[in-house]
C-alpha cells in the first residue's frame, strides 16, 4: 500500500510542476485571437494584395482611354566617302583624288496619341475590370470567413484539450481512490488479486490519458498559433467557456441569409464581369480610329533650330482574320453561360448547406443537456456504489462497471460540448460571416 502512496505524491508532485509551468502560458481570449489574426493572418494578407492587384489592373484598362504621350530625342552622324585614281604609264606621273563628307542628325519632339472611337471596347473592358474587383472583394470575405473557421476550431480545439487534461486528471483521481479500497480489501483478504490488477490497471490506463492529454494539447496550441498568424509557438491558453449563443437557436430565413453569401457574391461579380468581356468581344468588330499630334525640332547641329509638327488620324477595320473574333464572341459567350449555371447551383447548395448545418447545430445543442444530465446520474450512482463496495453490499464487478460509465459520461459531456461549439462555428461559416462577426 505504501508503494502506491508514494507513486501517488511523486505524480502529484509531477502534476504540480506542470502547473507552475502552465502558469507562464499566455492567457488569450477569443477576441485576443479575432484581432491578432485579421491582422497577421497570411491568407487574409494575400487576398488583399489580390484586391490590389485587381485595382491596378482596372488603371491599367483605363489608362487607354487617356491621352499617350511621349518624349523622344535622337542623334545621329553619318558619313560618306568617294575615291578615284589614274596611272601615265611607267616613269610617268601618277595621281589620286579621293574625298568624303560627314553629316550630323538632331531632332527631339513630343509625340501624343488618343483613342477617339473604339466600338466601346475599351469601356467594356474597365467595366470588366470594375466588377472584377468586386470579385477579388468578395474572394477577401470568403478568405475570411474560412480564416474565422478555422481560427474558431482551433481555439475550441484548445479549449477541449486543457478540459479534457482536466478531466483526465479527475479520473486519475478516481483511480488512485478506486485501487487504495480495493488494496485495503485485498491486505484483508476481502478481495481477491483479480480486482487488484484490475485497479492496477485502471490507474496505468489513467497515467497514460494524462500524458496523451499533454501531447494533444501541445498540438492544439500550436494549431492556435499557426491560425492567430504567428511564426513562432509560444504556450498559450485559451480563456472561454462551452455555452453557444442565444442567437442561433432561432431559425432563420435561409434564402435571405444567402443574399449576402460571399461565395454567391464572387460569382455573381464575375458573372457581371464576363457580360462586359462579351460585349467587348462584339466591340472588336467596330472600327477604330486613334488621333495623333506631334512637335519637334530638327537640325545638323545642337541645338537644332528647325521646327516641325504634324497632325495625322488613324483608322482601322478588321476584314479577314481567320474567325478570330468570331471565335472570342463564342469563348466569351461561353464564359457567361457557365457563370450563370454556376451562380444557380451555389446559391441552391448554399440553402440546402445552411438548412443541414442548423439542424445539426441544434442537435449537438440539445445532446450537451441529455449529456449533462447522464453525468450528473453517473456521479450520483457513482456516490452511492462505491459507499456500498467499501462495506461489502455490491460485488466488484458491479462496482467497476458504475465507475467506468462515470469515466464515460464525463468524456461524453465534454465531446457533445466540444461539437455543439464546433457546429456553431460550422453554422457561421455556413453563412458566410467574417472575423468581424463578433
Amino acid at each position: 500500500m505504501h508503494k502506491y502512496f508514494n507513486i501517488s505524491l511523486a505524480f502529484l508532485l509531477f502534476l504540480s510542476l506542470s502547473f507552475n509551468k502552465a502558469g507562464a502560458e499566455e492567457i488569450l481570449s477569443w477576441q485576443d485571437c479575432i484581432k491578432e489574426a485579421a491582422k497577421n493572418h497570411p491568407d487574409l494578407i494575400a487576398a488583399v494584395e489580390q484586391v490590389k492587384q485587381s485595382e491596378a489592373a482596372k488603371k491599367i484598362t483605363a489608362s487607354t482611354l487617356y491621352p499617350q504621350i511621349t518624349a523622344d530625342l535622337s542623334a545621329s552622324t553619318s558619313k560618306t566617302g568617294s575615291g578615284g585614281s589614274s596611272d601615265s604609264g611607267s616613269g610617268g606621273k601618277g595621281g589620286q583624288a579621293s574625298g568624303s563628307s560627314t553629316t550630323d542628325s538632331y531632332d527631339y519632339g513630343l509625340t501624343a496619341t488618343q483613342l477617339v472611337f473604339d466600338g466601346t471596347k475599351t469601356i467594356q473592358n474597365v467595366k470588366a475590370a470594375s466588377e472584377n474587383i468586386k470579385a477579388s472583394k468578395e474572394n477577401f470575405r470568403f478568405t475570411s470567413t474560412t480564416v474565422r473557421f478555422r481560427l474558431r476550431s482551433a481555439f475550441v480545439s484548445l479549449l477541449e484539450t486543457q478540459e479534457s487534461l482536466k478531466i483526465t486528471q479527475e479520473i486519475y483521481d478516481i483511480r488512485r481512490s478506486n485501487l487504495e479500497l480495493i488494496t485495503l480489501r485485498y491486505e484483508s483478504g476481502l478481495e481477491h488479486k483479480g480486482a487488484l490488477l484490475t485497479a492496477e490497471a485502471d490507474l496505468a490506463n489513467a497515467k497514460y490519458g494524462i500524458d496523451q492529454a499533454k501531447r494533444a494539447l501541445e498540438v492544439a496550441q500550436r494549431d492556435l498559433i499557426k491560425e492567430m498568424g504567428r511564426q513562432q509557438l509560444v504556450p498559450v491558453a485559451a480563456k472561454g467557456d462551452f455555452e453557444v449563443s442565444d442567437r442561433v437557436k432561432e431559425k432563420p430565413d435561409f434564402l435571405a441569409l444567402v443574399k449576402n453569401n460571399p461565395s454567391l457574391q464572387q460569382l455573381i461579380a464575375q458573372k457581371n464581369a464576363a457580360q462586359f468581356s462579351l460585349n467587348s468581344a462584339y466591340a472588336n468588330f467596330s472600327p477604330t480610329l486613334s488621333g495623333s499630334a506631334g512637335t519637334g525640332k530638327a537640325g545638323n547641329h545642337w541645338e537644332p533650330k528647325s521646327d516641325q509638327w504634324n497632325l495625322g488620324l488613324a483608322l482601322s477595320m478588321p476584314i479577314f482574320e481567320g474567325g478570330l473574333r468570331f471565335a472570342q464572341v463564342d469563348q466569351a459567350r461561353a464564359l457567361l453561360n457557365q457563370l450563370r449555371e454556376n451562380e444557380r447551383s451555389t446559391k441552391d447548395s448554399l440553402v440546402l448547406t445552411l438548412e443541414e448545418t442548423w439542424a445539426a447545430l441544434q442537435d449537438t445543442i440539445e445532446n450537451v443537456e441529455v449529456q449533462r444530465k447522464s453525468l450528473i446520474a453517473s456521479e450520483e450512482r457513482s456516490k452511492i456504489a462505491q459507499a456500498q463496495y467499501s462495506i461489502g453490499l455490491i460485488a466488484f464487478d458491479n462496482w467497476t462497471i458504475i465507475e467506468d460509465n462515470l469515466v464515460s459520461a464525463k468524456r461524453s459531456l465534454l465531446n457533445a460540448q466540444t461539437n455543439a461549439l464546433l457546429a456553431e462555428a460550422s453554422w457561421v461559416q455556413a453563412k458566410g460571416e467574417t472575423l468581424e462577426y463578433e
